[in-house]
């Protein structure tokens, strides 16, 4: 069986197995954040942290929750960070510097789980366990919330109550990511993965000598880092590490866990709104631009030039065999579509093009199908702008879902739009402008630029990806990406609660002849159109400065 054939194989399988779990879940998700019910285990939580999960919150209220929840989880996960050294379970680690613990403080609670540093050689298992694994759960579930207020902005009328951020974020940890990641790391297990405490110990090498290597609670960490589209490994190979990727089989496992839950929103919004082909035109653009990048991956990386390329069936630098080109592709781009982050093969290796693809996912807003909740929220605000557009063509006020886009909407969803390439062009330019630090880039022209370029495209967008060659481990480089990775987090969401909290106050309008028909291939078509030209606009002139150069000069 020929390589492509195979890649095919996986790439079907993976449809199947998505098509399967999309309407349970989907449809499981919309009752767990629409019932007035709570568990006995999330009444013990509310009590512990004296919240009332039956109060309404205006929008100000839901925001403020969201970010004095984050805030607190900065802190606690900072300060552990620095107190390592005294901690049980440190394995004999250092206490993390100030910088570096508050970039990966910034990255763990943003959702990007961006990693400066050497995983098994720096975090102990409290650490990792203790305050990496628990962001894994609660920052994803922060995402779903503010996904989820902004749906109910759509589904209610004359009030400006969005739902309870506390309740959310239990109900999001509790009855969704926590159960799912107990199977998924299962799976992992029984695929190979390791499930241990264990310390650092000495294991031999296939050509002699030994080697120091320390176990971990790695299953249950691929699980949610997946699930939850964190990213962060637990080793510094990330999920081209054999412990925690083992085999093609739990590549494949773990490609399903990080697309899971993003398409399945779109069936909940479809749901929570009443009107479910509404979901599935969400649905159908978020799939149009997955499988056109996936197909557009697989090409560029297949048909390298070259005697080493053809030699190897492709362009093999820096996959793991035992995945292949297919399987390395395939989940490059699920990663880079979404904010997982996560890696089973150096994205730095891929053909000008291929790297350019990566570039262009995050770039998009990953939003097809995104991170949990994020991909949901910001395809929401692209229908908008896409809505907007129309009416603009046709000479009348814009409407989606019932709701009028007047002018206050339409100037959240542009500040929406307009933070993360202000962060990613902003602070890329200051990096290359004072070559600060002046080693930090290990290649020169436009494949050095593209190391920066993604670098901060990958943390402002909460991704969490390196293009590898760039040494971010350093003052200037851990500050700017934490900064670039909580402004590029929380900005958004103050306008997408915004938003939610402005829509939710209007009345329904009926539909007439003239309403734009948000349920319609017309409508998905206009709304792919929209997100490419937009982000072409954007980001182009630094495409072609780094990855497009690179390919044409190829």
């Amino acid at each position: 069986m020929s390589s492509e054939v195979a890649g095919l194989l996986q790439l079907l399988a993976l449809i199947a197995a998505l098509a399967l779990a999309y309407r349970p879940l989907g449809d499981y998700m919309a009752k767990v954040y629409s019932s007035k019910k709570h568990l006995r285990v999330e009444k013990w939580i509310y009590k512990a942290i004296g919240a009332n999960p039956d109060t309404e919150m205006r929008w100000m209220a839901y925001l403020r929750g969201v970010l004095a929840f984050s805030a607190v989880s900065v802190l606690f996960l900072y300060l552990l960070q620095r107190l390592q050294g005294s901690l049980p379970g440190s394995l004999g680690f250092k206490s993390i510097d100030p910088d570096q613990a508050f970039n990966t403080a910034a990255s763990f609670v943003s959702n990007t789980n961006w990693q400066s540093y050497y995983g098994e050689q720096a975090m102990g298992h409290v650490v990792q366990t203790g305050g990496l694994a628990v962001q894994n759960f609660v920052s994803a579930a922060v995402g779903i919330a503010v996904a989820v207020a902004l749906v109910r902005g759509f589904a209610r009328s004359r009030t400006g109550e969005l739902g309870n951020f506390w309740a959310d974020l239990v109900r999001g940890t509790v009855r969704i990511l926590v159960p799912i990641a107990v199977i998924g790391a299962i799976v992992l297990v029984a695929c190979g993965a390791i499930q241990n405490f264990a310390g650092i110990h000495e294991v031999g090498q296939f050509m002699g000598g030994h080697q120091q290597w320390n176990g971990g609670a790695v299953a249950s960490q691929e699980a949610i880092k997946e699930l939850g589209t964190n990213g962060g490994g637990y080793f510094n190979a990330n999920s081209a590490h054999p412990f925690e990727n083992p085999n093609p089989l739990s590549n494949l496992f773990e490609i399903f866990l990080i697309l899971l839950i993003p398409f399945a929103l779109t069936r909940t919004f479809g749901k929570m709104v009443g009107n479910v082909k509404q979901g599935y035109a969400i649905l159908a653009t978020m799939v149009g631009i997955w499988l056109a990048f996936t197909a557009l991956m697989l090409w560029t990386e297949f048909s390298g030039h070259g005697p080493a390329f053809q030699a190897a069936g492709g362009a093999m630098e820096g996959k793991e065999t035992r995945f292949g080109i297919a399987g390395s592709a395939i989940f490059s781009v699920a990663t880079t579509l979404t904010s997982t982050g996560a890696v089973n093969s150096f994205h730095s290796s891929n053909t000008g093009f291929g790297g350019g693809i990566n570039l262009l996912g995050m770039q998009l807003g990953e939003i097809a199908p995104g991170g949990v909740g994020s991909g949901l929220y910001g395809m929401l605000i692209m229908a908008i702008i896409a809505v907007f557009i129309a009416g603009l063509m046709v000479g009348r006020t814009p409407e989606y879902l019932g709701k009028k886009i007047g002018t206050r909407e339409i100037k959240f969803a542009a500040c929406y739009i307009l933070v993360t390439p202000a962060l990613v062009l902003g602070f890329t330019a200051a990096s290359m402008a004072l070559s600060t630090p002046p080693h930090s880039m290990l290649n020169s022209g436009a494949h050095g630029f593209s190391e920066v370029l993604y670098a901060f495209t990958s943390g402002a967008n909460n991704n969490g990806s390196a293009f590898a060659g760039l040494n971010a481990d350093t003052q200037w480089y851990n500050t700017t990406i934490g900064l670039a990775m909580l402004l590029g987090r929380f900005l958004p969401m103050v306008f997408v609660l915004a938003l939610a909290g402005s829509l939710a106050e209007q009345k329904p309008i009926p539909a007439s002849a003239g309403t734009l028909r948000t349920e319609k291939p017309l409508f998905t078509g206009l709304l792919i159109g929209t997100i490419l030209i937009i982000t072409g606009l954007t980001y182009f002139p630094a495409l072609a400065l780094g990855p497009l150069a690179e390919g044409l000069a190829s």
